[in-house]
């Protein structure tokens, strides 16, 4: 994110992407373009009281800048793992953060004295590529974040639904593989195991030290795992086809329940760009029968679409 030229007068929604290790923040115009951006480490170690305490004092921050360049915020948005109570705002759990009914919303409220909105990260970067990036136009869209694990949002219309219990969208634990690794849910055989990017690193790195010779004490990314299958490693094309085959069993699932038009791959693996995209395309229409194949495309927004999907909770919130 850069900064845009400041402009006396505008309004602007204060916004925060909050993640396991960092917290991407912004000052964003309704239009969507982002005034100021700054990021800050989340700190989960130091416990959930902390990175609430944080959070806060980010955004009060975040608020202050604002009325010092002449802006005027009207509204904050955050975004957050795990589950979430998008109607209470209360952040319920996250594994990475430590959170467990977390009111975060009113927190946050209370401390700026502004309306604020909680939500779902990967629904939140969802409705930010639907609204502003990739699937921009388009009613039925499937935004399927594949990183660390596997998430999705699905947005009809320019919303995303959060489900009954604000757990909607986790596609990471369709069980694709019986008796294959075990996630971290505690189950075999989940998505988010095999087709992963922390997974593809991991399963690499586990069948390269089984070598003769192994390579010294090497921990692999899934990045390095799509640099060697390209040079035509075949170790590392089988654990690629492995996840790819996989990934394309789970897209196929969810477009049996969903039937959407378009789905909008995100999240760090999207940057394998056609190495992924290509035999993910032609994998999933193998898959495909009476179902209409989906529109395959990758994210356009980056790492900003957790911040713009935010103010653009926010802003709904206002509405």
């Amino acid at each position: 994110m850069t900064d845009a030229p400041a402009e006396r007068g505008g309004p602007v929604v204060v916004a925060l992407d909050i993640g396991g290790t960092g917290m991407k923040c912004a000052l964003v115009r309704p239009d969507g373009e982002v005034a100021h951006a700054e990021r800050h480490p989340t700190g989960a170690e130091r416990g959930p009281a902390a990175v609430v305490d944080t959070i806060l004092d980010v955004a009060e921050g975040l608020a202050g800048r604002a009325r010092a360049e002449g802006l005027t915020p009207i509204a904050c948005g955050i975004g957050v793992p795990g589950l979430v109570d998008d109607a209470a705002g209360v952040a319920v759990w996250s594994s990475n953060i430590g959170f467990r009914h977390v009111p975060l919303r009113d927190l946050t409220a209370a401390r700026l004295g502004l309306p604020t909105a909680l939500g779902h990260d990967v629904r939140v970067g969802g409705l930010a590529e639907t609204r502003l990036g990739a699937g921009r136009d388009v009613a039925h869209v499937l935004f399927v974040a594949v990183g660390t694990g596997i998430a999705a949002a699905h947005v009809v219309g320019g919303s995303a639904t959060a489900g009954a219990h604000g757990a909607a969208g986790e596609l990471g634990h369709i069980l694709v593989r019986p008796g294959g690794p075990r996630c971290g849910c505690g189950r075999p055989g989940c998505l988010e195991a095999v087709s992963s990017a922390s997974a593809i690193g991991r399963r690499y790195t586990e069948l390269a030290r089984m070598a003769v010779p192994p390579p010294a004490g090497a921990v692999f990314t899934a990045a390095e795992v799509v640099e060697r299958a390209a040079a035509g490693e075949e170790l590392a094309g089988r654990v690629w086809r492995e996840a790819v085959d996989a990934l394309a069993d789970g897209l196929a699932t969810a477009q049996a329940l969903f039937d959407v038009e378009t789905m909008v791959i995100g999240g760090g693996l999207a940057r394998a760009g056609a190495r992924l995209f290509d035999p993910l395309r032609a994998a999933l229409r193998e898959r495909i029968t009476f179902h209409r194949e989906p529109r395959l495309v990758a994210a356009a927004l980056g790492d900003e679409a957790g911040c713009l999907g935010a103010a653009l909770l926010a802003l709904d919130s206002l509405e």
